[in-house]
């Protein structure tokens, strides 16, 4: 009974000393009102003038955390601060229970939460579900290993992006923060020279570190490679999503380590963009389970509302930005589905093939609240990156689907200024090739990002050399254009059963073909022209 006794002392001493990750909350800010009614004094004129566009309150929220607080919090025996989070009033902590527990004793604490959930007197049937197999080990996915050169056609004319291109909608007048494990030498590869020469790299910040050196090697290359999928330029090989955007660095990953102070350093990052007035984030993270199982979110915690960096997310979206992150790599491992923050109120995005297919990895959707999720789909199989030594590398995961789908959205909310982050997300939903049929691996599907243009009667160009219908989806009638070599040409439209619906010739740019009295479906348009055939997917709404 000694021996046992004895046993039982010793693990609760170690259980007591044990470095604990928790958010300790406090009752108020200092100055709230003062920085309301001064907000340069908090925010950059950059996010005042955006703010005021769009008609978004600055608020609280907005007001930093009370430093002297988090000073007083550093001299507590056994504590040290990690991150803090001006929108939640709160900053992340490393110590034991006790020490933690002890804070509550300060007057200015309000409450503490700690990222066991156990710690927190959650029911243990509960917990048990969090005792999941590790899931954050394909957060990145492996990384091909042979070097291909070539161009970014695919992942950027998937989406039709390069009519965005043409018609001059780049991404220019948009700040892109890009929150990743690491950015080494983007300040010195050739890939990013156009990005450096036309001063669109605004620096960035390793909340890892706590350092300004953002371009060191703290971390991977991963936010290196992502970043090349929007601001790359390799002439005659890649061309990012968003050549002409503006771009802040963040790294909140640590890629060595999975625990919980990366969801403060990503959610510290956001609010860090919102006050510099960024538009769009881009995350190509995701958050599920830890090195400790002890932190591990379990499903039903995909709902949008309850990891820490979802609220912030959310928080993000309330704000004004259009975040935009990766589904995540799990569609093939127990999981199976979205993690956090792609469960919130953002752009989630997963993977498809070069031909538009899902492919396994991709995390799925529902959020456990039952919201359609993936918002849309992108190249995330053979995606053209730039990785070690300025060369060009196919790399797989939703790591890249994310960056590709980020620039998109920048380069076509160009073409609609005044619409806010909720409208073009919307806009690009309604533009996807399953808008009217979502289902768990695609979501809303692959956006066709010249369909809101066309059917808003903007006037665009086309490459004079490719073969376009549009618009499509279609509701009252549709065009095809042919290259330019070819003037005229033979059109058979049939039905999924391949039933003949219509069939004429058609001199090109000169004539809209009528599909208004057409059922709601699939169609197949067939194209032939001097012995070539070209066949499209034509869905009538």
């Amino acid at each position: 009974m000694v021996k046992a006794t004895l046993y039982l002392f010793l693990i609760f001493s170690v259980w007591g000393r044990a470095q604990e990750h928790a958010w300790v909350f406090f009752k108020d800010k200092v100055q709230v009102e003062e920085s309301i009614l001064n907000p340069s004094s908090i925010l950059s004129e950059r996010a005042i003038q955006k703010k005021n566009r769009f008609n978004i309150a600055i608020d609280e929220r907005d007001v930093p955390v009370n430093e002297a607080y988090i000073s007083q919090l550093k001299l507590q025996n056994g504590i040290t601060v990690k991150a803090k989070s001006k929108w939640f009033n709160c900053v992340h902590v490393l110590g034991s229970v006790s020490d933690i527990s002890a804070l509550t004793d300060l007057q200015f604490v309000d409450h503490i939460s700690y990222a066991d959930k156990g710690l927190n007197a959650k029911s243990n049937s509960v917990m048990a579900s969090r005792n999941q197999s590790n899931n954050h080990s394909n957060k990145f996915l492996e990384q091909e290993a042979d070097f291909v050169y070539g161009q970014s056609d695919s992942q950027v004319k998937q989406l039709g992006v390069h009519i965005l291109h043409l018609n001059n909608f780049t991404g220019e007048g948009f700040l892109i923060a890009v929150l990743d494990s690491g950015f080494p030498n983007v300040d010195q590869m050739e890939a990013f020279d156009r990005l450096r020469t036309n001063n669109d790299l605004w620096g960035g910040y390793d909340f890892v570190v706590r350092s300004t050196n953002i371009y060191a090697a703290n971390g991977n290359d991963h936010g290196t490679r992502v970043l090349s999928d929007m601001a790359g330029f390799v002439d005659g090989q890649l061309v990012g999503t968003a050549p002409d955007a503006s771009f802040l660095l963040f790294r909140t990953e640590d890629a060595a380590t999975e625990t919980p102070v990366e969801e403060s350093y990503w959610v510290e990052a956001a609010e860090r963009a919102d006050s510099l007035g960024v538009d769009i984030i881009n995350s190509s993270l995701g958050y599920s389970t830890y090195d400790n199982p002890r932190y591990n979110y379990s499903p039903i915690d995909m709902d949008g509302n309850t990891a820490f960096i979802s609220k912030g997310a959310n928080i993000a979206t309330e704000k004004g930005i259009l975040v935009v992150n990766s589904a995540g790599n799990s569609g093939n491992s127990s999981w199976g589905i979205i993690t956090a923050p792609a469960d919130a109120n953002v752009f989630g995005v997963g993977a498809v093939d070069t031909s538009g297919n899902y492919v396994a990895f991709s995390s799925r959707g529902q959020s456990a609240d039952g919201r359609i999720k993936p918002d849309g789909m992108a190249l995330g199989s053979g995606a053209t990156v730039i990785g070690p030594d300025d060369r060009l590398v196919k790399n797989n995961g939703t790591s890249f689907a994310s960056p590709i789908m980020a620039g998109a959205i920048a380069s076509f909310w160009q073409a609609f200024p005044e619409k806010n982050n909720i409208e073009i997300m919307a806009m690009v939903r309604e533009s996807s090739s399953r808008y009217q049929n979502p289902n768990s691996q695609m979501g809303y599907g692959i956006p066709n990002f010249t369909l809101p243009l066309a059917l808003l009667g903007i006037d665009i160009s086309y490459p004079e050399d490719e073969w376009y219908l549009f618009p499509n989806p279609s509701k009252t009638e549709f065009q095809v254009q042919l290259p330019e070599a070819f003037g005229s040409a033979r059109l058979t439209l049939f039905d999924i059963y391949g039933k003949r619906i219509l069939e004429k010739q058609f001199i090109q740019g000169n004539e809209e073909i009528s599909v208004e009295n057409l059922s709601t479906a699939l169609y197949i348009v067939r194209v032939n022209v001097d012995g070539v055939r070209q066949e499209f997917k034509l869905i009538k709404n």
